[in-house]
């Protein structure tokens, strides 16, 4: 046997012990209690009517054996992360929408999950392989800290496809929200209007500031928060001018119509700033790949008759 099957065997062993250690002082200490609960639930199962027992097997495999292990995971990664981790997590859900299934707890246990499953299948895999032990040791700890940050990844890239959306939609939104206002509309009569008219998560956003002052949040602090879950420049921008308008009592469509127009004059900008970006971007596929078969097509025929001609 190999020195490194040796090395690796001792530390399996080690973590073995070390587990098997910490599960008999846990089973001592809580051993009591074990009984107790085990006890309660066999008495509570015992004078339980027979529909909730079928109901409680009934239930999917999920909800009765998935669901505590997530739980679980959940309360390790609450050990693990600092402690501004969650409200991270949170303003990355707000920019990315909430998307439905995900939430604070369930990214945290994902990142665990993810850190254990790829360091653990990373490790058998490369020990499998043969490589040196340091080697090994090295390439499993990056593999479980991209377990780690895979989560968030996903997320800023949730997150990214959504504001993208919303930049380039803002403008056509402040132009209809203009339009309303100036109608003669309200401007929780014209936000309802371009909620109806419009969709995307630029429209969802709307939708969720409207209801937040249908509930009794003022103005102001409705803007200021729907500024505060976004990303977007353009949109911040446009939520502070609402909110100082209230504030000095300028009229609203006349703050409407400037941020329009700035918005539209953004958007030409960052639609001519991509166009100056593509010669750049283009070179490398030109010289790499259009250029050396345009060399060959061209020089191909002249070099073969130039040796053709030499070799007579």
């Amino acid at each position: 046997m190999s020195a490194t099957m040796l090395l690796l065997l001792g530390a399996a062993l080690t973590f073995g012990a070390m587990t098997l250690a910490l599960s008999v002082i846990g089973v001592t200490n809580s051993e009591r209690r074990g009984v107790a609960r085990s006890i309660g639930a066999i008495q509570a199962l015992d004078s339980a009517p027979a529909a909730l027992k079928q109901q409680e097997l009934d239930r999917p495999f999920a909800e009765r054996v998935l669901g505590p292990l997530g739980d679980r995971f959940i309360s390790l990664g609450r050990r693990l992360v600092r402690a501004d981790t969650a409200t991270k997590l949170q303003y990355r859900l707000d920019v990315a929408g909430n998307p439905p299934g995900w939430g604070v707890s369930r990214l945290i246990g994902l990142k665990v999950l993810g850190m254990g499953a790829f360091s653990i299948i990373g490790f058998f895999y490369l020990a499998a392989l043969g490589l040196p032990f340091m080697r090994l040791v090295i390439i499993t700890g990056l593999l479980a800290a991209f377990g780690y940050v895979l989560p968030n990844i996903l997320l800023n890239n949730a997150g990214q496809k959504r504001a993208k959306l919303m930049r380039n939609s803002l403008p056509d939104a402040i132009d209809l929200l203009t339009v309303s206002v100036e109608a003669g509309l309200g401007f929780d009569s014209a936000l309802s209007r371009v909620t109806l008219n419009t969709k995307g998560p630029l429209s969802q956003e709307f939708s969720r500031l409207l209801q937040e002052m249908q509930l009794g949040v003022g103005r102001s602090e409705a803007m200021r928060a729907m500024s505060e879950r976004s990303s977007i420049q353009d949109l911040k921008s446009f939520c502070m001018a609402m909110v100082q308008a209230e504030s000095l009592g300028i009229p609203i469509g006349r703050v409407l119509r400037v941020q329009s127009s700035e918005m539209r004059t953004k958007r030409r900008q960052r639609a001519e700033e991509k166009a100056q970006q593509v010669p750049v971007r283009i070179m490398i596929p030109l010289v790499l790949f259009i250029l050396p078969c345009l060399f060959l097509i061209v020089m191909g025929p002249a070099a073969l008759s130039m040796v053709e001609m030499f070799s007579r």
